[in-house]
């Protein structure tokens, strides 16, 4: 796929009924070809080096279990097609001042050390050997020093990761690509932009597992998060697709899916995440298609509304599932380094102990500002973003919400930010 239009860098003053948004994942790429497609100059500046925010992370997305290529690609298209979306990758804002209809944004840029020559061949990647801990794959797997996170990754173009590599791997990364793409002498950028509105899409981030030190999260070798577990079934992950315990890679037999880890609670997230039943009967199906593994989902509610209540029922007449209605108290690990959950059985009364091989945490979803200064728009006490004055949140920046609703208020963020700049 050929390259989107790239901002280069440099100081550049743009009119003011352009359009910033922050964010390339769902709701951001929603929001920028929506505006775009009816003639406005938009930039998106993406903290990745990529588009497609958590969705690309994703094995499958529901209710139709399409894999996030299907929607991406798509969008992917129609950005390349459209020269009014600018594609600022690996930057973030860094200043803002002004008011609706006049704001000026400095925008940093990190170096990727490739340039636009780049064909994806993957020559550098192969040049070395040594491997870091994979963001992308939420520390599950490995990546090399150059490299591409995902198949579909978009922009299409190499990362070299520089702070990790000794000057003897560097060059033997730029020695191996036939393209002259790899640029040891890039440099980070500073710019200026003068935009109209701004549509914040900074999109969520997993809630940090090793908070939750009653479930043994982030010490517990078999106790991972629902997007690790993600990671774990996409064909483009650490195991290609198989499930297996970190610990020792085996098959397990017996997994339990723990709701609300984290959220509905207090001292954690005070909200309910929305999409976590969802994802989490998701991995059900995902679990109960590669194995013939018993699974048990400990649960407060189970929320699945409007039409994923279909969804629901089709995946709760598996005879190998299990639903316990009860908020799990502890998780510890037994001598062979097995998950025990103590949960007591809000129906019954039951307080039980039970071991399983692997158990999965469904982390709520926390706001991410990642690449977006503090004064860009006023947060509410969960820090999700409130709108403003040509200030505009879209996606779960504004709230918990799946990828349809996703795109709906991407749209609605356009409309919103067109009305700012309409006329100027």
């Amino acid at each position: 796929m050929a390259e989107p239009q790239l901002y280069s860098g440099g100081v550049k003053r743009m009119s003011n009924n352009s359009i910033l948004v922050v964010g390339g994942g769902f709701a951001g790429i929603t929001a920028a070809l929506e505006a775009a497609e009816v003639g406005y100059e938009v930039y998106i500046v993406e903290t990745n080096p990529y588009l497609g925010g958590r969705v690309a992370q994703l094995n499958q997305y529901f209710p139709k279990l399409c894999p996030p290529s299907c929607g991406l690609e798509i969008q992917f298209q129609r950005i390349k097609n459209n020269p009014k979306v600018k594609v600022i990758t690996m930057a973030d804002v860094k200043s803002l001042s002004g008011t609706a209809g006049n704001y000026n944004v400095t925008i940093a840029q990190r170096p990727r050390f490739v340039n636009e020559k780049c064909t994806a061949c993957g020559k550098c990647e192969a040049a070395t050997s040594t491997k870091v801990t994979s963001e992308f794959d939420f520390g599950t797997g490995k990546r090399g020093l150059a490299y591409k996170t995902h198949p579909f990754m978009f922009p299409m173009r190499y990362v070299v990761d520089a702070g990790n590599a000794s000057e003897g791997e560097l060059n033997a990364i730029k020695n191996a690509c036939p393209y002259d793409a790899v640029d040891l002498d890039d440099k980070g950028k500073t710019f200026d932009l003068a935009v109209g509105a701004i549509v914040v899409a900074t999109g969520w981030k997993p809630y940090d597992a090793a908070k939750l030190t009653n479930l043994g999260g982030g010490k517990l070798k078999n106790v991972i998060t629902n997007m690790q577990f993600e990671r774990y079934c996409a064909p483009n992950g650490p195991t290609g697709g198989k499930i297996m315990r970190p610990s020792d890679g085996a098959e397990p037999k017996k997994i339990a899916f723990v709701q609300c880890a984290g959220s509905r609670d207090q001292n954690h997230l005070n909200y309910c995440s929305y999409i976590c039943c969802m994802a989490s009967l998701k991995h059900v199906r995902y679990t109960r298609e590669r194995s013939d593994a018993a699974v048990t989902v400990y649960y407060i509610d189970l929320r699945t509304p409007g039409r994923y209540a279909k969804f629901k029922d089709a995946t709760e007449a598996d005879p190998k599932l299990s639903l316990v209605k009860g908020k799990v108290a502890a998780i510890v690990e037994d001598a062979q380094g097995n998950p025990v959950v103590t949960v007591e059985n809000a129906l019954t009364g039951i307080k039980t102990d039970e071991k399983f091989d692997m158990v999965v945490l469904a982390t709520g979803m926390e706001p991410s500002c990642a690449g977006l200064p503090g004064a860009a728009g006023a947060t509410d006490a969960d820090g999700f973003v409130i709108d403003g004055e040509g200030i505009f949140a879209a996606g779960c920046a504004k709230q918990p919400l799946d990828v349809m609703k996703t795109a709906q208020s991407g749209t609605a963020a356009a409309m919103k930010a067109i009305q700012t700049v309409v006329g100027r």
